[in-house]
């Protein structure tokens, strides 16, 4: 046997070396990357939670699953994230359910005027409507990971409000249909605006009206460009957040659970958050000057009338899946 040369040991090193390199290499990257964007700013409770849910994911999996949280829009609008994580541009991502009312009557059931205009009716309505919601996404190839309200919506106004006629004519914010057909039957004039966009609506005259929670108003320091906020609590619309089954199929199974298990508890800690996060921006708004009303009776009046037109009309839309959801919540408030 004949010993090696200089050169081919230092050959055999180089390849060794090499070689170890590559799988440090290989293993540096076996984490997986997900990107992951939301509609609303930092400061945003719903925003503050997922971010918690990120950092829950990544310690339970030791940083195997990375989700780096892109707010406020900044880098997938609004109106494109669902159609975004369903096609695979992202994995992951947080809308409005209600926006998806025009694909299914079935997503705005939460945004209906006074069929759940409390959180233990919201609740309640979830429970009654999570499966069938989550059945439709299923049929998109997306999973629903969870969902959590916004505070009960109110009227802001440069104005108070006493009666409907007060609306009449106003340019009003608008951010789904449910929002749109509310401002139609006061006689207002829908508009659509996106949060981020709020503030210079109202400076530029775009809009003179929003239905909105007091949560945004806060958020969006509503002291500097309207005066009034009347409380009337029409409905409590959820945010949820959905995956695309395709990317949560690639994971295995002990990061699948770390992300349910994240998931459920985003889920009950958004809702406590928004519970407090109703008093806190109350609180905040009527700090900073804006007066805080509740509906006169005879706008409580107008705004019940509309919204038994309103169920009505969901119903209709919604079908037999409306029927068994509306048949479901009756029975479990009963």
């Amino acid at each position: 046997m004949t010993a090696r040369t200089p050169l081919l040991a230092g050959l055999t090193s180089a390849a060794a070396l090499g070689l170890g390199l590559t799988t440090l290499s290989v293993s540096a990257q076996a984490a997986t990357e997900w990107d992951m964007p939301t509609p609303y700013g930092d400061m945003t409770f719903h925003t503050v939670n997922i971010r918690e849910f990120a950092d829950d994911v990544r310690e339970a999996t030791d940083g195997e699953l990375d989700i780096t949280v892109h707010s406020n829009g900044s880098l997938i609008g609004h109106a494109e994230i669902k159609n975004s994580v369903r096609r695979g541009i992202v994995p992951i991502g947080e809308l409005i359910m209600s926006r998806l009312a025009n694909e299914n009557p079935i997503f705005e059931v939460d945004s209906v005027p006074y069929l759940a205009a409390s959180y233990e009716d919201a609740q309640t309505l979830w429970e009654a409507s999570r499966e069938i919601i989550a059945e439709e996404l299923t049929e998109q190839q997306l999973r629903l990971l969870f969902a959590v309200p916004w505070p009960p919506q109110g009227i802001y106004t440069n104005q108070a409000i006493e009666s409907g006629d007060d609306l009449k004519n106003l340019s009003m914010r608008a951010y789904n249909t449910a929002s749109e057909r509310i401002a139609q039957l006061v006689g207002a004039v829908p508009t659509q605006v996106e949060v981020p966009d709020i503030p210079t609506a109202f400076s530029t005259g775009r809009v003179d009206a929003m239905i909105t929670s007091p949560a945004t108003g806060a958020d969006t320091k509503a002291w500097d460009y309207l005066s009034h906020f009347n409380h009337a609590q029409l409905w409590l619309p959820k945010n949820m957040v959905i995956v695309s089954e395709q990317a949560f199929s690639r994971l295995d199974e002990a990061t699948q659970e770390a992300v349910l298990q994240a998931a459920a508890e985003a889920e009950t800690r958004g809702w406590e958050m928004s519970r407090q996060e109703t008093d806190d921006a109350l609180a905040v708004l009527k700090e900073n000057g804006i007066e805080v009303s509740e509906p006169t009776p005879e706008l409580a009046e107008l705004l019940k009338e509309i919204g038994a037109t309103m169920t009505e009309e969901w119903a209709g839309r919604a079908g037999d899946q409306g029927a068994a959801i509306l048949e479901a919540y009756e029975a479990a408030r009963d």
